[in-house]
């Protein structure tokens, strides 16, 4: 899979499928999306291309938005792999781009630097200077620039649109396992270990600290995990305390994740940690002690799991 950072693309992969969109947490609804994708690519023998954006325009424009994602990047490109797409243009969104005009979105970009034939957009896509652009003035344009705009229907379950926003609503309210199912896989989270205040070594419960960036901030609490490291199949099963620490006075958020049975020195190296099981929510203790008998008794249910 090819990945580019602009619109200057090989001319093997112009003339392609383009799906167009944020895809943040690649959910079973953007799944269905891809699926059609691969139908399209099998029957016209055409590559598939995705466009999105970094940071996400929502984060660009409401600079308040910081915990958001739920995935990075990385992690994204590697499920959109997986389902088949050929080349990935993600674009860096910032104020040039942020004003450039809906029309030469589409002449500029869309025909002449990509001349996609098959553009697959949701159908409150909006694009270019004051998201003046829409699809119908997609559509409008079809014959002019030689594409044709597919709209696939969102995934609907239980009477409910299925959507980044809500899975990211679902994850601040502890709703781990069907945030899960509806991801098709485990939530997880990606990031260097940081040398702590550490806090959890002294009390017999050592912890890799992660510093969790832009991804979405879920429930705080304790959460049973499986940790991998960067080029192991092997997973660790672990159990992980995401949040404040208010025993110890912190404010800031924190990844705090005790392997078991693990001895070894992981500093600097890159971890994913997998949420498979919401424990319990986060509270202060009234001394270490209160603590360490709850972590202990923590640790019963995470290795059960």
């Amino acid at each position: 899979m090819k990945l580019y950072k602009n619109f200057n693309i090989l001319n093997k992969h112009k003339k392609a499928i383009i799906l167009i969109g944020n895809f943040d947490g690649v959910h079973l609804g953007h799944q269905k999306l891809f699926k059609l994708a691969k139908k399209y690519k099998k029957n016209f023998k055409r590559k598939v291309g995705v466009i999105t954006f970094d940071p996400m325009p929502k984060m660009y424009f409401k600079k308040d938005v910081k915990n958001f994602r739920i995935l990075n990047i990385n992690q994204k490109n590697k499920i959109l792999k997986d389902l088949g797409v050929d080349f990935i243009i993600t674009k860096k969104f910032d104020k040039k781009f942020s004003k450039i005009k809906y029309d030469f979105f589409i002449k500029e970009i869309l025909y002449k630097k990509l001349n996609a034939k098959y553009i697959f957009v949701s159908n409150n896509f909006r694009f270019g200077n004051k998201r003046e652009g829409n699809v119908k003035q997609l559509i409008r344009n079809e014959k002019n620039y030689d594409y044709k705009i597919i709209k696939p229907k969102p995934l609907i379950l239980k009477n409910r649109i299925i959507s980044s926003t809500f899975i990211r609503n679902l994850l601040k309210r502890g709703k781990l396992e069907k945030s899960n199912v509806l991801l098709n896989r485990n939530w997880s989270i990606e990031g260097i270990v940081r040398k702590g205040r550490q806090e959890g070594k002294k009390i017999g419960f050592p912890t890799c600290n992660i510093d969790i960036k832009d991804y979405v901030i879920a429930m705080p609490g304790v959460y049973a995990v499986k940790v991998h490291q960067k080029n192991s199949k092997k997973s660790l099963k672990a159990i992980a305390n995401l949040g404040y620490r208010p025993t110890f006075n912190q404010k800031k958020i924190l990844l705090e994740v005790h392997i078991f049975n693990f001895s070894g020195n992981l500093y600097d190296k890159y971890l994913s940690v997998e949420f498979t099981k919401f424990i319990r929510k986060e509270k202060r203790f009234n001394n270490v002690n209160q603590l360490r008998k709850q972590i202990q008794s923590d640790l019963n249910i995470a290795k059960k799991i």
